[in-house]
């Protein structure tokens, strides 16, 4: 098996959902792989960048595979499935960044295994890498307000009032990542 980590992003891809509550960890990988200079290329039905974390005295960084599943959120399984294959990444080293309807706006979790919560997305990967023995990172949307349908919630843009907590979250999130990878933060 490899030594590399895989950092899903889930989201929907086009540009159509770009901005919305749901494509957090998209943004979160977005983010990642301009901070470390990369670009995506497409592979196993993914955006992929393969790239390694700066070093730290005098050591190589970890090797890191960030990828955006290029198919919508509920049939993200397949991909990530190909990819944990492809780069021989174990689950213990897949790290699936989401969005998540149960943390108030701006919040951050790490999880290890365990259930999905209701989301299509992880329930899609956990049927498809055949555990649920692999990392999370929670990013807090809040719940939606009133009686709104948490479908129709969660696939609205961020509005302008959230922008600035939003981008936050985001910044905040990548750093997580990459303290998950270097062995400095660990699920609860």
């Amino acid at each position: 098996m490899s030594d590399a980590w895989l950092v899903v992003g889930l989201g929907n891809p086009g540009p159509t959902y770009a901005r919305n509550r749901h494509n957090a960890g998209f943004q979160v990988a977005d983010r990642l792989a301009e901070t470390l200079g990369e670009r995506f290329g497409s592979r196993s039905r993914a955006q992929v960048a393969e790239t390694r974390l700066p070093p730290l005295g005098g050591v190589p960084g970890p090797r890191l595979v960030i990828a955006k599943p290029a198919v919508f959120m509920n049939e993200s399984g397949g991909p990530v499935a190909a990819l944990t294959q492809f780069f021989g990444v174990e689950p213990a080293r897949l790290l699936v960044v989401h969005d998540e309807l149960e943390l108030p706006l701006g919040e951050i979790r790490l999880k290890f295994g365990g259930g999905e919560g209701g989301h299509n997305g992880l329930r899609s990967i956990s049927k498809s890498v055949k555990t649920r023995d692999y990392l999370r990172l929670r990013l807090g949307i809040g719940r939606p307000p009133g009686r709104q349908d948490p479908a129709d919630f969660v696939l609205r843009d961020v509005p302008n009032a959230e922008k600035a907590d939003w981008g936050v979250m985001i910044e905040s999130a990548v750093d997580d990542v990459e303290r998950v990878v270097r062995g400095e933060l660990s699920a609860l």
